[in-house]
């Protein structure tokens, strides 16, 4: 096997059914009762965040992690959500070593990656103390220039997401593409997905 040969997941609705970053906002409220008193302020960000009025309010979503030991709360996260993960990604129904490429934070992703046996995450740099962003959200054409970075001579061979608009970059990126639903893959050709995408 090459060493530079991938297969490349998006992780976000297509290995884990909903937004894990939002689901994980909810968990901290809930398991830390006392930031409730700044959910208001959350909720207003991740509001304007998701109305796409830039990535700052992303940031401020996560300005509760001042109040919180994030990357503990990560790992108690996924140890309770790992059952939720699709099939799909389980390590002994893939075939090469994969890449993670994902908006969600690096060091909220971290924990499961690990334990899936990822080989590279590469996801939003975050601040897991204070919540900030260092450089950009790691979304659409943000992808393929931090994979370019991050793996300057990786060869990506299958490439999954749930995205056909959002994640087109990194379908042009493969050799094969699959659209995931709800844990079930469809075979495209970037052909079809550009076609679609222009629809």
């Amino acid at each position: 096997m090459s060493d530079n040969k991938f297969d490349l997941y998006d992780f976000d609705k297509t290995v884990y059914p909903v937004d894990s970053e939002t689901v994980f906002l909810f968990y901290c409220i809930l398991h830390r009762p006392y930031l409730i008193l700044i959910t208001p302020w959350l909720l207003l960000n991740l509001i304007l965040f998701f109305l796409g009025f830039g990535d700052q309010f992303k940031g401020r979503c996560f300005s509760f992690l001042r109040f919180v030991d994030g990357e503990k709360m990560a790992k108690k996260f996924w140890k309770n959500q790992k059952k939720n993960i699709y099939p799909i990604f389980e390590p002994q129904n893939r075939k090469r070593p994969v890449v993670v490429c994902s908006a969600s934070p690096e060091f909220f992703l971290k924990p499961i990656c690990e334990e899936y046996g990822v080989h590279t995450l590469i996801a939003t740099r975050m601040n897991p103390k204070t919540g900030k962003i260092d450089g950009f959200n790691c979304k659409d054409k943000q992808k393929p220039l931090r994979l370019a970075e991050t793996l300057p001579d990786a060869e990506f061979i299958n490439v999954y997401s749930d995205s056909l608009k959002n994640d087109i970059h990194i379908f042009e990126l493969g050799k094969r593409c699959f659209h995931a639903q709800k844990g079930v893959l469809t075979e495209m050709s970037i052909e079809e997905i550009r076609n679609k995408v222009k629809k």
